[in-house]
């Protein structure tokens, strides 16, 4: 007789799902029983870091990944990271335990009592089978919602009383990850570009998850157009260091709208149009400007303000969008200024620090921040010139960053790249989920974890300015130590406050093999949120 959890087991392997991220519970050990020796439990401290890890991997790998919480309460713990994990368009298959079901009627200790509803709305899918022989193929099903575009976590509440039950193991399905780009529907895409004087690209994340990479160039280089990174993404689609990159455009209505003035056409794809945050009156883009919205998402082309959607894989359409356009007389735009080498100061600035770490990094370094304050300085000194290595949450939800980095390093691994990885993330953010320094320390993972420590929520700051509300309380972090937190994890660490060792320190933590933090003292000055 096949049980519940051989089937379960086999369909996961069958799909490639033989790395399960977690903390389980007592409703969850039924599943855990006899742990297959072909999988791997990577074990986070809590539920937030176990699914950030998965979404680092996920996103690294481009492949689906399990991730094993703990009925209602682990779902609550991690819920912050499921909503950074749907905006991140990361394919995860979140299971948690469910209380027996001779027992749900009386709702007992550890019943989740909305199994459904909990993860709503950051999921694709929720579901809890109505029959324990229905589990394998729910998981299947999950599969397939979790990879299709757009691709996102979803959800699967298991009772602990059915894993011992009957059942067969269901048909393994292949599921279509791309949609197609026709070129009928791209045609008044390809007519208003044929006839632009002055077009522009703004190039979301989405188009490196599609493997658009190279295709982004080859249309930017053909169009020979500016490019510009869409706001508010958690990793770039184009080559931050190409001639053509103008940066990335804030995410409020009026500034945006005035780094577009002048351009007749704007292409945006795979990016939403826009994310927004703060609320700045004005027009959305310039008087007479025609917008064209290439999405694989019908929640972004429903909600976009301005523009004509097509819905479409975004490599696919800027592979299409290449090959038909007309080469056009203009001449290439030319390229930003380059950026000086910023000036010493008696303190270390964030602008200091990220052309510090800029160069000592290896050239095919990954790159995973969640130093939100100081994002705008760290984006412009740390650009990325290749595919999948830059990773951060679309969200604004703290607590990824250093779990997510954890996730990442695996996939490295495990990919056979082994390249770098390199953990920017504030003091604030980073004590949201510590804990993911022991797993690093575990695995024996290549991090080197780099903590600007300004001794506050900086970005909070610099939303009060923005939003005229001094004196609110709770901003300041005093008293923290970097440096045993990361002991008491096992983790090896040091501390730079002066900028003659910055450059020494960050050489030293690049080449140390395994987890490695530096807490790094930085000048605390607000920044502008604009």
């Amino acid at each position: 007789m096949t049980t519940v959890r051989e089937a379960f087991y086999e369909v996961a392997r069958k799909l490639g799902l033989t790395t399960i991220f977690g903390n389980p519970g007592s409703t969850e050990e039924t599943l855990l029983k006899d742990f297959p020796p072909d999988f791997r439990y990577v074990l986070a401290l809590q539920e937030a870091p176990a699914v950030a890890m998965a979404d680092g991997y996920a996103q690294r790998t481009g492949r689906a990944a399990l991730v094993n919480l703990h009925t209602a309460a682990g779902m609550g713990n991690a819920m912050g990271n499921i909503e950074s994990a749907w905006y991140n368009r990361a394919p995860l298959i979140i299971t948690a335990g469910q209380q027996t079901r001779q027992m749900l009627l009386l709702e007992p200790y550890l019943t989740n009592t909305q199994p459904t509803d909990l993860p709503k709305p950051f999921v694709k899918w929720a579901y809890e089978p109505s029959r324990p022989e229905d589990v394998p193929g729910a998981l299947m099903r999950a599969y397939a919602m979790a990879v299709q575009p757009p691709a996102g976590p979803v959800f699967l509440s298991i009772p602990m009383d059915d894993l011992d039950k009957p059942a067969r193991v269901p048909e393994i399905r292949l599921v279509s990850r791309r949609l197609g780009a026709d070129p009928r529907y791209l045609a008044n895409v390809v007519d208003a570009l044929n006839a632009a004087k002055s077009p522009v690209l703004i190039i979301g994340g989405a188009v490196d998850q599609s493997d658009g990479w190279d295709d982004g160039v080859r249309l930017a280089e053909r169009l020979r157009c500016k490019v510009w990174a869409a706001p508010g993404e958690g990793r770039p689609g184009f080559p931050e260091t190409h001639a053509a990159f103008q940066g990335s455009l804030p995410g409020a209505i009026r500034p945006l709208c005035d780094l577009l003035g002048g351009h007749d056409v704007i292409v945006v794809i795979g990016a939403p149009v826009f994310r927004y945050y703060p609320y700045v009156e004005g027009n959305y883009i310039p008087h007479g400007s025609r917008l064209f919205h290439i999405t694989d998402d019908p929640n972004e082309a429903g909600r976009a303000p301005v523009g004509e959607s097509i819905l479409a894989d975004p490599a696919r359409a800027c592979a299409v969008l290449a090959d038909l356009i007309k080469e056009p007389q203009r001449p290439a735009p030319a390229p930003r200024p380059r950026l000086a080498a910023p000036s010493d100061h008696q303190c270390i600035t964030p602008e200091r620090l990220y052309f510090a770490i800029d160069q000592a990094r290896p050239d095919d370094s990954v790159i995973v921040q969640e130093s939100m304050s100081s994002l705008k300085a760290l984006r412009q000194r740390l650009p990325t010139s290749r595919a999948r290595s830059f990773f951060s949450m679309s969200s604004g939800v703290l607590g990824y960053g250093l779990p997510a980095a954890i996730g990442v390093a695996l996939a490295e691994r495990d990919e056979g790249t082994d390249r770098k990885v390199i953990d920017i993330v504030g003091d604030g953010a980073a004590n949201y989920v510590i804990q993911a320094l022991w797993t690093a320390v575990q695995h024996t993972l290549d991090i080197l974890f780099v903590i600007p420590r300004n001794g506050a929520y900086n970005i909070l700051k610099a939303f009060a300015n923005q939003l005229h509300t001094p004196g609110v309380p709770g901003l300041d972090l005093p008293g923290l130590d970097f440096l045993s937190l990361a002991a008491g994890y096992g983790c090896q660490a040091e501390r730079v406050t002066e900028l003659s060792t910055l450059d020494t320190a960050l050489q030293r933590g690049i080449a140390t093999p395994g987890p490695h933090l530096i807490e790094v003292h930085v000048d605390p000055t607000v920044p502008s949120l604009l």
